[in-house]
């Protein structure tokens, strides 16, 4: 089971309960900046990294948001996903 929570400026996410990883992000003036994204070594492959991505973009819609992609990992999946591009700054 995946969960996500929000905390004043990441998102983490806990598979069955154990925290897998982070993304960091800064909200200033209409933007959602993503610093950084990481998924723990033993938790890769389980599509965790997207999941968090996902929860930055729907986050970015309900608050009217852009973003700007500084992490690596979250600008290709950005990039890469028509629904998520519309949202970049």
């Amino acid at each position: 089971m995946i969960n996500i929570e929000q905390n004043d400026q990441t998102f983490d996410i806990y598979y069955d309960a154990e925290k897998a990883g982070f993304m960091e992000y800064n909200l200033k003036e209409g933007i959602l900046e993503i610093i950084h994204t990481e998924v723990f070594e033993e938790f890769g492959g389980k599509g965790l990294g997207k999941e968090l991505v996902k929860t930055a973009v729907e986050f970015a819609k309900k608050n009217n948001l852009k973003i700007i992609p500084l992490c690596p990992y979250s600008k290709r999946m950005i990039e890469k996903t028509p629904e998520f591009r519309e949202l970049l700054a």
